[in-house]
């Protein structure tokens, strides 16, 4: 380990809460009675102070570039989850601007991270594991705030993911490595992105139902798929055996089993 990367993570962690407690205090500050403000709070700020956490718990304490950029993407989605408390609680139109203002740049800092990692040699699985963590928290605050405008079945594209992982702990078999899927990887990322449209104001709708139907049909297929793929494959087998991935995806495809299991 690079000593002059020794010790980072403590004052990356630490800028990270700060511009939390900034941001979410200021929008819990807008409406609502003290005690949600405080909550509305507490629930944005404490998810980067628990990604924070992960990345001091890390041998050496270090954090490299890629992780700044995740936890900076951290902060903006622990405002998502300020609002989100908001808007379920009814002090916030169920789509309101701000809540699209935060998510537009947290999903396109989902791709910066790896980008970055991969320009400066700094690519990891543990990197790669905090990056996907955050794509699950984001996927589950939007699920939950559609709620509100969707209905409570769109709850299901946050939480399958959850309940796989549940899922994997009573069946052991569900833990297993998967092989590289572009499909997977499209489903994935088709996820948040349908859902941001869904909560964009100006959206129609039935039609936003209409999409957010699609993706929630297209993420039953991918977890069906890895499903059996799992339930049907035998110890040391082939289909057990992951593919190579893209230079690109390595890292990520390292963390498969632990993401999805």
């Amino acid at each position: 380990m690079d000593d002059g990367r020794t010790g980072t993570a403590l004052r990356d962690s630490t800028v990270a809460t700060f511009l939390a407690v900034v941001l979410c205090a200021v929008l819990a500050g807008y409406s609502g009675p003290e005690l949600l403000n405080g909550l509305a709070a507490v629930a944005g700020i404490g998810l980067v102070a628990a990604a924070g956490a992960t990345v001091m718990s890390r041998a050496g304490r270090w954090s490299g570039p890629a992780d700044r950029v995740t936890l900076g993407r951290t902060v903006l989605i622990g405002g998502c989850a300020t609002i989100g408390i908001l808007v379920l609680a009814g002090e916030l139109p169920p789509r309101p601007w701000w809540l699209l203002a935060l998510v537009i740049p947290a999903l396109a800092l989902d791709a910066v991270d790896g980008f970055v990692a991969r320009r400066t040699g700094t690519s990891s699985a543990v990197g790669a594991r905090l990056d996907m963590e955050m794509d699950a928290a984001l996927l589950l605050v939007l699920s939950a705030v559609s709620i509100r405008s969707l209905g409570w079945w769109v709850l299901a594209l946050g939480g399958m993911r959850y309940a796989f992982v549940a899922a994997a702990w009573v069946r052991p078999r569900l833990r297993g490595p998967l092989a590289f899927s572009q499909f997977r990887r499209v489903v994935a990322a088709v996820q948040g992105i349908t859902l941001a449209v869904a909560l964009a104001p100006v959206f129609p709708l039935p039609i936003a139902r209409t999409a957010v139907a699609i993706a929630l049909v297209l993420l039953v297929i991918s977890f069906g798929r890895d499903v059996i793929t799992l339930e049907r494959a035998k110890p040391n087998t082939p289909e057990l055996t992951p593919e190579p991935a893209p230079e690109s995806d390595r890292p990520r495809q390292e963390l498969t089993a632990s993401v999805r299991a």
